[in-house]
């Protein structure tokens, strides 16, 4: 019998990791930041120094816990199969673009979703994009599009990320080689018990195959609502949480690490959406995926990490909006100009993805 075969248990999946969510926050990670899968990916490719933006350089233990705990809850489940060889490039140029998206908002999916539950409006009108991404995406299915068939590959093949991934850590926490920031988000984190929370987080993400992006999509193709339940039940625990510490303001203006720049929170996360629907999932969802053996995912999280660091080197981030203090005007936040033509052109880039992969339908003799 299947771990998660009723709605009631995924959504129950849900609670569990909104309160191991909470319990990231309440020890340390950055405010309305407890997770986020493309700044975790950020600031570990600063940490190996892939970009030198000091206020984001740490080796987050939690990637390695998501992908690591994916790994063996699909070894133990012999869920893990290795795979490899569908579009490799286009997957990683996929991940590149996912992640630009991800850091002109300043988050992923799951961190729009936490931003929305400490009340956070700009999360609220990136969802609209969000939704409009996943929504494109889905259209592009229905009319055929693939990036072809993976195919089984040696099971050592599916093995080299979380394992590279866990080398990496011990390395870092051995000989304090990496990059650390010592102010800014990259500088607020949670001690090593980051790592088992991950690993747990990772192994609930597999048995219950959430997916922020998967959640619309599968509403908009299926009108099935079964893995949107568990986003639904995350949001729930986290603004009650919120709520209950006085954590909730719900307000445009003066949210943690946050713009309101609406049309590059809408276009940003359009982006995420639109990517994340043809890539197979979200930011979070192709750690899980590398982690149970999907090189192809490995290699999208691989157009992330790369992804993070042209983004920070060439300018594209948006940046977080401050308020005027006694001696500096108010900062309104968002992207600068590189950031928003990225924008556009990814918004190209897939659209020609999209249209160049479409199956073709055989003609009638």
């Amino acid at each position: 019998m299947k771990l998660f075969d009723k709605t009631w248990k995924l959504a129950l999946s849900g609670v569990v990791i909104g309160l191991l969510v909470m319990l990231l926050a309440m020890s340390g990670n950055p405010a309305n930041m407890a997770i986020c899968v493309a700044c975790f990916i950020r600031d570990a490719a600063g940490a190996l120094k892939l970009h030198t933006a000091a206020p984001v350089q740490y080796f987050r233990p939690e990637i390695v816990g998501f992908v690591c705990g994916s790994f063996l809850i699909s070894m133990a489940t012999k869920e893990y199969r290795s795979t490899a060889g569908s579009a490799p490039m286009v997957r990683f140029l996929l991940g590149t673009v996912m992640m630009i998206g991800a850091l002109v908002f300043l988050g992923c999916p799951l961190r729009m979703v936490l931003r929305m539950s400490a009340g956070d409006l700009n999360a609220y009108v990136a969802l609209i994009g969000f939704a409009g991404g996943v929504a494109t995406g889905s259209c592009f299915l229905k009319k055929g599009f693939s990036l072809g068939r993976a195919y089984e590959t040696k099971s050592l093949s599916g093995a080299v990320l979380p394992v590279l991934l866990a080398a990496l850590l011990v390395i870092g926490v051995a000989t304090g080689a990496y990059a650390a920031s010592t102010e800014g988000p990259g500088s607020k984190h949670a001690p090593l018990l980051a790592l088992v929370v991950a690993l747990v987080i990772g192994a609930l993400a597999q048995k219950s195959r959430m997916c922020f992006a998967g959640s619309i999509r599968d509403v908009i193709l299926m009108k099935n609502f079964d893995l949107l339940s568990i986003i639904a039940a995350l949001f729930a625990v986290v603004t009650v949480y919120n709520i209950a510490t006085g954590n909730f303001h719900l307000s445009f203006s003066g949210q943690p690490i946050a713009h309101s720049q609406h049309l590059w929170n809408i276009l940003g996360m359009y982006v995420v959406g639109f990517a994340a629907v043809l890539a197979g999932g979200c930011p979070l969802r192709q750690l899980i995926l590398a982690g149970q053996g999907s090189s192809d995912s490995a290699v999208t999280f691989l157009g992330m990490l790369l992804g993070a660091a042209f983004a920070h080197n060439f300018n594209l981030v948006g940046s977080a909006a401050k308020a005027a203090t006694a001696t500096d005007a108010a900062v309104p936040g968002g992207p600068a100009m590189p950031g928003k033509i990225a924008v556009i052109v990814c918004i190209v880039l897939l659209f020609v993805i999209a249209a160049t992969n479409l199956r073709r339908k055989k003609a009638a003799k």
